[in-house]
């Protein structure tokens, strides 16, 4: 099954060790990091975010090392301006109003056209592509694939806090990013014409200039023969990222398979789709998401332990049981929002989050 190739994006926030806030690092680190792994390491939008990328991994076991190594690296080149990286969705309390943009045609472009929507975008997330032979069979999975989007995105909510504000929700990324166009759950699109379609009359009627400004939570990429899922927050371990990689690759892979089978997932709607994905950035793991077959409020939890299940018959040979396995540790100790939210309610004091964050960012990095 090696036609499901892997590929990981993670967007880290640059901190100051001494007062916790974001902070601008002026490219340094990224300068520095692409003189060892060239283009893997980029600039984004705000200054205070490094972002990483992996090349194209073959196995979770292949893609974890490439995360350990740019996790590793970044922070010690962090650690060389002065500097500490961390991982989770959003900062606990920098406010977005102090932090640079970095200049380049493409943000200016982007905070011109967004405005305060992009200026407050101070939001840190993770990226996985999983790859495809064609894009015919990419946006048959991808559509199928929508309904699982939530019992992931539940297990990866990792920002609970917002300008030293506790949101009430386990994931308040997602509902910073809802501001942009174009972002949430996709529509079904019947063949990838029809996508293609979709996206010329956007570009001819100057909604976008290309494809890359479809942020949606999933999306048949514009121009890789990947899907790539975009619904989860930074993650703090990397056994976390690891685990969620595992999910998506396996999902495809059965998917695929039942597809051999002349046999497919059913889609649901997006309308039906967005009422999981709000109870799971609200309420993570701790709450109920609907089961659409049965008409039901099911336990998140049980939810997730079904979604393993429907799996099970395609993790080994894909390689990832290891990793698809984390996905207990994280039922069992809660996921980053609730292990952050656990920190303050023990301290009181976000900067003591904030040291918890780079702490569990670095455990495996190497």
């Amino acid at each position: 099954m090696n036609e499901f190739t892997l590929g990981i994006e993670e967007e880290y926030m640059v901190i100051d060790p001494v007062t916790r806030e974001l902070t601008s690092h002026e490219q340094k680190i990224v300068e520095a990091a692409q003189k060892i792994h060239k283009d893997q390491v980029k600039a984004e939008m705000h200054q205070a975010v490094v972002e990483v990328g992996t090349g194209i991994c073959r196995t979770t076991t292949e893609a974890r090392k490439e995360i350990a190594q740019l996790r590793y690296t970044v922070s010690q080149l962090a650690g060389e301006q002065g500097l500490r990286i961390g991982a989770a969705g959003t900062h606990p309390f920098s406010h977005w109003e102090k932090q640079l943009i970095t200049e380049h045609p493409r943000y200016n472009e982007i905070v011109n056209e967004l405005q305060e929507a992009a200026r407050s975008n101070l939001i840190f997330g993770l990226h996985v592509h999983v790859g495809f032979q064609s894009r015919e069979l990419a946006i048959h999975i991808a559509n199928q694939v929508r309904y699982f989007l939530p019992h992931v995105f539940a297990l990866s909510t990792n920002s609970p806090f917002w300008e030293a504000r506790n949101t009430g929700y386990k994931s308040f990324r997602t509902k910073i990013f809802d501001k942009f166009p174009r972002t949430g759950i996709p529509d079904i699109f019947n063949s990838i014409e029809d996508y293609d379609n979709y996206v010329k009359l956007l570009i001819k009627t100057n909604c976008m200039d290309n494809a890359k400004k479809i942020w949606w939570d999933i999306r048949v990429h514009p121009f890789f023969d990947t899907v790539e899922f975009r619904i989860c927050d930074c993650p703090m371990l990397i056994d976390e990222t690891m685990a969620f990689t595992a999910l998506f690759q396996a999902l495809c892979a059965k998917l695929y398979k039942l597809r051999l089978q002349n046999m497919k997932f059913i889609s649901y709607s997006r309308a039906l789709i967005n009422e999981n994905k709000w109870r799971a950035a609200r309420y993570g793991i701790d709450g109920n998401l609907i089961d659409f077959g049965k008409e039901m409020e099911i336990n998140c939890r049980n939810l997730i332990l079904e979604l393993l299940d429907f799996v099970d018959d395609v993790v080994d040979d894909l390689g990832c049981r290891d990793d698809i396995n984390y996905v207990h540790k994280i039922l069992e100790h809660g996921t980053g929002a609730d292990r952050q939210l656990a920190v303050y309610q023990q301290t009181g004091n976000f900067e003591a989050v904030v040291d918890y964050i780079t702490t569990q960012t670095l455990i495996g990095a190497k």
